[in-house]
Parts: C-alpha cells; structure tokens; sequence
C-alpha cells in the first residue's frame, strides 16, 4: 500500500555555493526547488488556464487572501469547495497574509495592535484584518503553504519606525502560529510560513529571524523587499538575510522578480520565488528571452519572421512570429496577451529549470556568469 504524501518535507538534493536545489513534498505534490509561482491574484493566472500554466512547468501558483475575501469572499470559496476546486487547480497553492495589500491602501488603512482597519478599494465596505482573521481566510480557501500575518512598511522609513514595525510584525507571528494551530484539521494538511522583516538592516533581520525560529515554522519567507530599494540594495540585504534563517527550511523571497533578480537571489541561497512581472509584463507585450526582454510593440518587428526565443521550447515560440505577436499586439487583441504570457511564464520556468540543473551539476557559477552574458548583454 503507497505511503500517504506527507504534509510537509523539505529535502534538500545538492549545494553549490550557496544555491541549493532541492524537494517540497506536500499531499497536493512535489515542488521542485528553486521555485517560481506563477501569480493568481483573484483565483486565475491572467490570460491563461490552469492546465496550461502547469504545462509551463509551474508546480505551485499563488492566490491572494485581501483580494480572494473582498471577492467572490472566502466563505463563498469554501462554500463552493475550496479554491482549488473553484480554479482547476489540483496542485499546491501559497496564500499571501494580505498584509502587503493592506500595506498599499496607506490612505483607506488603520493600524493597530489588534490587525489592521481597511476600507475595500472596490466599495468603501470596512474590514478588520488580524492575525487570527488571515489564518481562518486561508484555511476556508484551503490554502497548502498559509503565510503569517505580518506589515510590510515602506522601506524610506526611518530605523525606529522599520525597528517598531518589525517587532509588531513579531507579534503577530505568534499569533498567526497559535490561530493556525487551533485550525485541526487545516493546520494538519497545511504548512505554515513565517516572514521575516527589518527592511535593509542586518541587526533587524537577525532580531525578525531569531523570533521567527523560536516560534518555529514549516518554511520562511524574505519580506519587505522589491519595494522599490533596487537590485542593488536588495542583493546586499540578500548577502546576510537567508544565512539568518534556518538552513534545514525553504527559504522565499517575495514578491520577486526581473530574471537577473532570481538568478542573483539563487545565488545567495533563496529557494522560492513568485512575481506578477511575467503576467504583467505579457499583456503589455514585453517578453523575456535567454537573449533579453524584448519589447514586441517596437516596429523592428513588424516584419520578422522569426521565433520570438530560438532557446525557448514554448508552444508560443514553436507556432508564431515575432511579426504576428507585434501585430496582435498593436492591435490590442486578447490573443497577443496569452501568447506572450504563455511564453514569459514558460521561459520563468525554462529558468528556473536550468539553475536546478546547474546546481546539481556542481556548475551553478558557469551557469550564471553565460546568463548575465546574455541576458544582460
């Protein structure tokens, strides 16, 4: 008889450097690691299906709770099976806190001690967002890896404000821990992440990832970062950060990022990624190959016949020109947005892929110093 899939396990495969590969197994499949999650804000990876963003290669996708529970609403989702079976999507699903959202609504939020006040951006309706209101969120939408209820403050802050925040944020972990763990049967089908905080400050990130260790976690996340710092601060940060946080778990960084900002983080021992840049960056009509992004509404590819990415193995690339997208693309057609969707995604995960191999090759540094050669120019 096949052993039951384990609730959480992480295992990691090889080293090189700091860049690890490696496995999360959960009841809803394996993730292979490095990872990129494809971004599923409101219950649907724009302009794709479910079996085609798996067809990318993509073995989890993220969904967002402020989103999900101001619509359809998170009682709703349960109601109607959860929000794998809402979206067709059978494979493992991280949920966001919804803090970064409520972050974002500087103006329509208020900030306390117990969670935070906000006014929905569709209808002025008031919510109260706690710890213990984001872990029942996420366990009605039967969420497989629940991030903590944390603050993302903005990264201009002065020390005292980032040091306050951080240490709320602290708090508010325990609290999402001990709610997450008064869920049953949830927390035992689910993995619970904790966020560390401190913005660029190594002193605030070693404090965040001390209090995160003691309350223990199945993963932790990098937070506060790619808001706005720049690769270059965010590198710097990324030079101590994942070192603070316990080798034995996988490690997320959130919310990023350009192709160089991943290969840059693997580097520095970063396991798991997601980002709404492919998706966004496909309906706008930038595409991502191994040679650079291309702008496919420039008119030097009115007439190219050729493949978008000669590198790429994406239907996308297989079946249509250079020329056909720029056209479908100035013509502001639904299709020019899924084509180049499809392929960003596919070349995300082409990526994520190709570093998995090199770490496991032993060649990680090869790999990155020929892909910044290209990628970069």
């Amino acid at each position: 008889m096949a052993s039951e899939a384990p609730r959480f396990a992480f295992t990691v495969d090889a080293t090189d450097g700091k860049a690890r590969t490696g496995r999360i197994a959960m009841r809803r499949g394996e993730i292979r690691t490095p990872a990129f999650m494809p971004v599923g804000t409101a219950a649907t990876v724009k302009a794709m299906k479910p079996e085609a963003v798996r067809a990318t290669g993509a073995d989890i996708i993220l969904g967002n709770t402020y989103h999900l529970m101001l619509r359809p609403g998170a009682e709703r989702v349960a109601r109607l099976g959860g929000l794998h079976r809402f979206m067709n999507w059978p494979r493992p699903i991280l949920t966001d806190s919804g803090g970064y959202q409520v972050m974002s609504l500087s103006d329509l939020r208020k900030l306390t001690e117990e969670g935070v006040e906000f006014r929905s951006h569709l209808d002025g309706s008031k919510h109260l967002l706690t710890p213990e209101r984001s872990m029942e969120i996420q366990r009605l939408l039967g969420s497989d890896i629940v991030m903590a209820f944390d603050e993302c403050p903005r990264i201009d802050q002065p020390h005292d404000v980032i040091a306050r925040s951080m240490e709320l944020s602290m708090r508010w972990a325990r609290r999402s821990r001990a709610a997450f763990d008064a869920g049953g049967e949830h927390a035992a089908g689910a993995a619970l992440f904790g966020i560390q905080q401190g913005a660029l400050d190594a002193d605030l990130r070693r404090q965040s990832a001390q209090a995160l260790t003691e309350i223990g976690f199945d993963g932790y996340a990098i937070g506060g970062l790619a808001v706005g710092e720049g690769q270059e601060a965010m590198f710097a940060t990324l030079d101590f950060a994942p070192g603070q946080l316990p080798e034995g778990r996988p490690r997320y960084l959130m919310g990023v990022g350009k192709p160089d900002d991943l290969v840059g983080a693997v580097e520095r021992g970063v396991d798991m990624f997601d980002c709404v840049l492919p998706t966004r960056s496909g309906r706008n009509g930038q595409a991502f190959t191994w040679s650079g992004p291309l702008n496919l509404r420039n008119a030097r590819f009115a007439e190219d016949t050729g493949r978008l990415d000669e590198r790429c193995t994406c239907h996308t690339c297989a079946h249509y020109s250079r020329a056909y997208l720029h056209h479908l693309q100035k013509a502001g057609e639904i299709l020019g947005a899924m084509l180049v969707t499809e392929h960003n995604l596919a070349f995300y995960q082409q990526l994520m892929a190709a570093m998995r191999d090199a770490i496991g090759a032993g060649r990680f540094a090869a790999f990155a110093g020929d892909f910044r050669r290209d990628y970069l120019g």
